[in-house]
């Protein structure tokens, strides 16, 4: 069962790219015709054929001032309010840049708040005030309000538009509201209240259309299991769908009054934001991974991390060069296997962190477990070089006694302190790896950062002065 879902979301990630590439080529080779009447043609035929959504990702392919262009050739109202959705921050920001302000206006009225506050986010502020001047006065508070709570909270990710009714109501009172509010979502069910209109249970919509008309809604409702605060975070919300295979989660105040919805779609979104988060910090850099930015747009967001890597790097050179200088203790040849050390060292101290920061985002690891999972990891790694460490002196030997290398020193010598220092090394990044990402979790940062390149420079240098001195230490024992 497993494998057929499996093969069937590679099947719809393979459509998706054949559909994706299939719209750029055409959107190409419309816009490389030689009259604008032929290009308006070809737009407005390319518009029909495909879906709103799909030209909206197919945009963010082509040329900026070409954008607005495709974006006015959709004809219908609906979808071009889909393709400002769901198309990127760069897109949408050079549309707005040519549109009306009736146009602009048009749009957010009929948006929904939750998504009009991530669109209206793009703007500058000075744009995002004019904008709230113009649009309903009523949606224009819940964008204000909704835009109090913190980027990543549940009061940011939850739906304004819900339905909401008193106990004693009947299903057709309920049925007659909803008929008139056809642009709120019904399909996952409707909200209960007390006189007090504090949330006390959960329809289905399916037990609206089932039952009598005439059944009262106390009689049909189910308790509420699980419920968000406006301050609460979007981790904790995950984990709320992911646990419990939650549909919709609803936000309540100290009071238990309900303040809006987070559904399934929204949870999802909020995944694939920490998702890619995530990769950002660990690649090092604080660049949207799927936007295509300017090349030195890239560069600016890149460069803060590399040059930490090359001040580290330096650091590297000055401790190498102050050990090269004990040359009547015979540590030339140390330097020879300086790659190893710090490859080794940093591929299992990423390890142990990798493993230790997924067990915490998945919720694996409680506080009171920490730190025996800290502990576990850090004997895996130890274990982990000893062993590798061990196998390094070996082979060392052997490569010494059957090859023209000429130190003038014992190949057991020279295996013996290479494995130590092995050993000594991966074991300082093992204890990196495994305190880093509690360390940065108790300063609220994501532990992901502990995979990123500040930690793994560190580590080379912390691992490779170990080597230099467990080196150096084992050279005047045996020399």
């Amino acid at each position: 069962m497993e494998q057929s879902i499996s093969s069937a979301g590679d099947l719809i990630e393979e459509n998706k790219i054949k559909i994706d590439d299939i719209l750029k080529e055409k959107l190409e080779n419309a816009f490389h015709k030689k009259t604008s009447n032929v290009i308006l043609t070809e737009l407005t035929k390319i518009a029909i054929e495909h879906s709103s959504i799909d030209l909206a990702y197919a945009a963010i392919h082509l040329p900026l001032h070409v954008r607005p262009i495709l974006f006015d050739n959709i004809s219908n109202f609906d979808d071009k309010i889909k393709f400002i959705i769901n198309t990127n921050a760069d897109t949408r920001i050079v549309i707005f840049r040519y549109m009306k302000e009736i146009d602009i206006k048009n749009i957010f009225d009929k948006m929904p708040t939750s998504e009009a506050i991530w669109v209206l986010e793009d703007m500058s502020e000075r744009r995002f005030r004019r904008v709230l001047e113009l649009i309903n006065p009523k949606k224009a508070i819940e964008i204000k309000e909704q835009k109090k709570h913190d980027r990543n909270s549940a009061g940011r990710l939850m739906n304004l538009e819900f339905f909401a009714f008193n106990k004693e109501k009947t299903i057709e009172e309920a049925s007659l509201y909803i008929h008139d509010h056809l642009r709120i979502d019904f399909t996952k069910g409707i909200y209960i209240t007390n006189e007090k209109k504090e949330l006390i249970g959960f329809v289905p919509a399916r037990n609206m259309i089932v039952n009598q008309k005439s059944a009262i809604l106390k009689q049909l409702m189910r308790p509420i299991t699980h419920s968000v605060k406006t301050y609460s975070s979007r981790e904790e919300v995950i984990d709320l769908f992911e646990r419990y295979k939650l549909f919709t989660l609803p936000v309540v105040d100290e009071d238990n009054k309900i303040l809006g919805v987070i559904s399934h779609e929204d949870a999802i979104e909020a995944m694939e934001d920490m998702a890619d988060e995530t990769f950002a910090k660990i690649a090092g850099t604080t660049e949207d991974v799927s936007s295509s930015e300017p090349i030195f747009r890239r560069f600016i967001k890149r460069a803060p991390w590399l040059f930490v890597t090359l001040l580290a790097g330096l650091i590297n050179v000055v401790i190498s060069s102050s050990f090269q200088k004990n040359e009547g203790i015979l540590l030339t040849f140390v330097l020879f296997f300086v790659p190893l050390i710090t490859g080794m060292s940093g591929n299992i101290g990423i390890q142990c962190s990798t493993v230790l920061v997924r067990s915490i985002a998945l919720g694996l690891v409680s506080k009171k477990s920490k730190w025996d999972a800290v502990t576990k990891e850090l004997l895996t790694g130890f274990l982990t070089g000893s062993i590798f460490g061990i196998i390094c002196t070996v082979m060392v030997i052997v490569i010494n006694l059957f090859t023209n290398f000429n130190f003038n020193v014992s190949p057991t010598a020279i295996g013996i302190i290479t494995g130590t220092g092995l050993i000594g090394a991966c074991f300082t990044g093992s204890l990196l790896g495994v305190l880093s990402p509690v360390f940065f979790e108790s300063l609220g940062i994501d532990p992901a950062i502990s995979s990123g390149p500040i930690v793994t420079a560190l580590n080379d240098i912390l691992s490779m002065t170990i080597y230099f001195f467990i080196s150096y230490g084992l050279s005047i024992l045996l020399f």
